[in-house]
């Protein structure tokens, strides 16, 4: 009844922390979709009198160009900050080895 060779409940902050920037780069693409999605439900020119001004077309081309240079540098922020702590958990085993 004993789980001797089971690992720990609770894991290392560092290694938490790093599960976590890696489950945030496999959800940025979902959230990219979504958030050029967002033009979809802007007001048109045929929705009516009653509806808003419709948004003009370069206004949703902008938007999606920024939303995909936003998303570039969150996941170069994201691989570098990965990057960086995979480099920092070598250099402490290598101490702690030699």
């Amino acid at each position: 009844m004993s789980r001797q060779g089971a690992s720990p409940v609770f894991l290392e902050r560092r290694s938490y922390r790093r599960r976590r920037m890696m489950d945030a780069l496999r959800v940025l693409p979902v959230v990219g979709v979504l958030l050029w999605m967002v033009p979809l439900f802007w007001p048109t020119a045929s929705d009516g009198p009653d509806a808003p001004a419709a948004m003009a077309m370069s206004d949703a081309i902008v938007y999606v160009f920024v939303i995909w240079l936003i998303l570039i540098g969150a996941g170069l922020a994201l691989w570098w900050l990965l990057r960086a702590g995979a480099d920092a958990s070598e250099d402490l085993t290598k101490r702690e080895d030699g």
